[in-house]
């Protein structure tokens, strides 16, 4: 009996020994979960066959779902994509502005309908319906506030409705495009911020008079240089490329000789850096290409102006080249906004007498837009903000100031309009003032009403950032002593009108610092 116990015990532990060896094989076989990148196969060739082919049947499997899900997905995303065109389509094409103050609308189409509601100037309504005579001529519109309100407001006369905001700019010319640009954001790199600014010539720039421009930024709510990059002489803060290609005598007058620590210790500052760059009065140039300057058509002799300095022609396209290739050289040094001034035409009497070197037989307008437009398609990659300086009269007036300067045809290209509104530029009686410079409150606020009329016959119209006087001006009849008061009341007027940036003008970069402590 103890012969017999004894084989069954010896049994049982063979059976568990061949049991544990046999899940230890399968489980090596398998991969071992604590070691899984150490296989130990003990599979024949057909069984690791069948095993990888069922791994890939799987992964197969598997990468097809995935692919399925993915299409799905783009077919989801497509089909919404095509939808909101759809409706955007919808919304442009039966969208309209109410063409005059106090539309009537009425409750009905019909002869006795009632009046219900009126509509002010520039309202935007979309139309849900066209009513037509028997002719097939749309006489009403059943108009309501948006495509998707289910509300209708009522009915108007189809005569009572313009199509696009640029309808009512009074006088537009012919060749300049007025429609919706696309324009940059906020760029992360380099976030807009409300600019506080001070003008700074290049010898200011590069002299001990910086030190004090440095404690005025400091000291006051400050915090942004417009600074000469090529000021009205053609002369270039730095050392430019795109001059020693263009207009290499440029270069033989640079202000500073190492950039990146100039740039380092303004920014190590927080000052916010914006390149002025006179653009089409460049003397330099155009005393280098004479065949590119404004001439008189009689004599051939160079065009100059009061302060003798002679220009180039606006319709250069070297030229064009020449000062953007000037603003990226700026925003590699680290600027933020390139500022183009004297974007524009001299201010001549008599322009039968000159030679424009107009090829394109473009109007002034509209060359002074295209460039603009192609400083902004040339600058964006660089992640600057693109301004342009005009007169402040250009608000005003419905044209385009005879030098290529029609508030809508700029606004509607540039990040920031920046009229010159100095009370000292505008004539008597302007604004219905005896002498605008005795008024500066008065002058700047109802400057920027006109402004903001202009940009409301724009979808995409340019911030406006003034420039604004700190200068007394003794050859204006009546004129004032500028000081404290008056520059503050300048921007008073501008805040009331909910303007919190301004550039503050003045030629020797001498300026009031109390008036930029708010009390």
């Amino acid at each position: 009996m103890k012969k017999k116990g004894l084989m069954i015990t010896i049994a049982a532990i063979l059976i568990v020994v061949m049991a544990g060896f046999t899940f230890n094989q399968l489980r090596t076989t398998v991969g071992d979960e604590t070691n899984p990148g150490k296989v130990k196969s003990t599979l024949n060739d057909e069984e690791q066959a069948a095993i990888a082919e069922q791994e890939r049947i799987e992964a197969e499997n598997e990468r097809k779902e995935q692919l399925r899900l993915e299409a799905e997905e783009k077919a989801r995303v497509e089909a919404e994509a095509a939808e909101l065109e759809k409706k955007l389509a919808d919304i442009k094409e039966n969208s309209y502005y109410i063409s005059n103050d106090r539309t009537k609308v009425w409750d009905k189409p019909t002869e006795d309908a009632v009046e219900v509601d009126a509509l002010d100037e520039k309202t935007l309504v979309y139309v849900s319906e066209y009513l037509k005579d028997e002719s097939g001529e749309i006489k009403k519109m059943e108009i309501k506030s948006d495509i998707d309100s289910e509300v209708v407001l009522g009915y108007i006369e189809s005569s009572s409705v313009r199509k696009s905001l640029s309808d009512f700019i009074v006088r537009p010319i012919e060749d300049v495009d007025y429609a919706a640009v696309q324009k940059n954001g906020s760029f992360e790199s380099n976030p807009k911020i409300d600019v506080k600014g001070v003008y700074v010539t290049g010898h200011s720039a590069r002299g001990d008079r910086l030190q004090d421009l440095y404690t005025l930024i400091e000291e006051t709510e400050l915090n942004a240089m417009v600074i000469d990059v090529k000021d009205d002489n053609g002369y270039l803060l730095f050392y430019s490329e795109s001059a020693e290609k263009f207009n290499p005598e440029a270069n033989n007058h640079v202000y500073i000789k190492d950039m990146e620590s100039f740039v380092k210790e303004m920014k190590d500052r927080g000052i916010y850096l914006i390149a002025r760059i006179v653009t089409f009065k460049s003397p330099i140039y155009a005393k280098t290409h004479t065949e590119r300057a404004i001439v008189y058509k009689d004599s051939g002799s160079l065009y100059s102006d009061a302060d003798g300095l002679i220009w180039a022609s606006p319709h250069d396209r070297v030229l064009w080249e020449y000062n953007v290739g000037i603003a990226k050289e700026a925003a590699e040094y680290g600027f933020n906004e390139i500022q183009f001034d004297y974007v524009r035409y001299p201010a001549i009497g008599n322009k039968s007498r000159m030679d424009y070197r107009n090829k394109e037989e473009e109007s002034h307008m509209a060359t002074v837009q295209k460039f603009l437009k192609y400083a902004y398609s040339e600058l964006s990659p660089y992640e600057v903000y693109v301004a342009a300086d005009v007169f402040g009269w250009a608000a005003t007036a419905l044209d385009d100031v005879g030098i290529g300067q029609q508030w809508e045809g700029i606004s509607n290209v540039v990040d920031y309009m920046c009229p010159m509104m100095y009370p000292s530029h505008y004539g008597p009686n302007n604004f219905g003032l005896s002498v605008p410079d005795a008024f500066p409150y008065e002058t700047i606020d109802r400057s920027m009403k006109d402004a903001f009329k202009r940009d409301s016959n724009l979808e995409t119209p340019g911030l406006i950032r003034p420039w604004i006087q700190d200068f007394t001006a003794p050859w204006v009849k009546g004129y004032i002593r500028y000081g404290v008061p008056e520059v503050r009341a300048q921007i008073d007027a501008l805040k009331a009108n909910g303007i919190n940036e301004y550039l503050v003008w003045n030629a020797g970069n001498r300026y009031s610092k109390n008036a930029f402590i708010e009390k």
